[in-house]
């Protein structure tokens, strides 16, 4: 039970020692400091420091009697000015902080553009990836993806209303994509997408990457399924360039698939 006060009496900003000498000193009553560094373990001349500034603090009293001094544990009560004391403490550090904060946040935002990094887990997380990207201003999307990845991962109702959305929105995509068996049917397009097949075998996707507004998704869609959306202008701009790239090269794969 003493260690557990002794704790608490820590986290109301009592040093381990002064603890241990206000606990001892309420246990005995009136005592000399000698009796009171036994009883706390401590040495007697620490004992008597310590003593003095918690008669300091309030939280102790002494008297002298017989030409010596004791020392007494005032009401525990005391200690709720501690925390009071805490609590005007903080007050005093938050308004001397909001004097300064409009400076520490104009060199924040002036620093220089910052990676905005979100990770997600499993199939909802995913979902909160594709309302994201659903709802970006953006209305032309890039996009390299598995087919077949994406059919394990949701179910037709899942993507139907994902085309239904992209209708109403018109969001157009450009789409680089790998099929196990070959070409999607035209049917599926809505017309609102511009896809060119790449060879399974040469290249190995099992991610859904989308570039969209001054952000990059990219998702895993084989095993433990994760997903981030990285929000930087320089790093998107650099991986259009690189998917336009890709687009290009991706026209000859697309004139050889069935």
């Amino acid at each position: 039970m003493a260690s557990i006060l002794e704790k608490i009496l820590e986290d109301l900003g009592l040093s381990e020692k002064e603890a241990k000498v206000y606990l001892a000193s309420l246990e005995l009553g009136e005592a000399a400091p000698a009796e009171i560094a036994k009883h706390a373990g401590i040495n007697r001349a620490t004992t008597y420091v310590i003593a003095e500034k918690l008669v300091k603090d309030g939280l102790m009293s002494h008297l002298e009697k017989d030409k010596k001094t004791y020392f007494m544990a005032e009401n525990p009560e005391q200690l709720l000015r501690l925390l009071r004391k805490q609590e005007q403490d903080i007050k005093n550090k938050e308004q001397e902080f909001q004097k300064y904060l409009p400076e520490l946040k104009t060199i924040f935002d002036t620093a220089g553009e910052r990676p905005k990094v979100r990770f997600f887990e499993g199939k909802e997380g995913l979902r909160a990836i594709q309302e994201d990207f659903l709802g970006s201003k953006d209305k032309n999307i890039e996009e390299v993806y598995s087919w077949d990845d994406i059919r394990s991962v949701f179910t037709e109702d899942d993507l139907k209303k994902i085309r239904e959305v992209r209708k109403n929105k018109q969001i157009r995509t450009r789409a680089i994509y790998v099929r196990k068996e070959g070409r999607i049917p035209k049917v599926s397009l809505l017309g609102l997408s511009e896809l060119r097949i790449i060879s399974q075998k040469q290249f190995l996707i099992h991610s859904d990457i989308l570039l969209y507004d001054n952000k990059v998704a990219m998702i895993s869609l084989k095993g433990k399924l994760v997903g981030v959306i990285i929000e930087n202008q320089a790093m998107v701009d650099t991986l259009r360039s690189i998917f336009n790239l890709a687009w290009e090269a991706a026209e000859k794969y697309d004139k050889e698939a069935k």
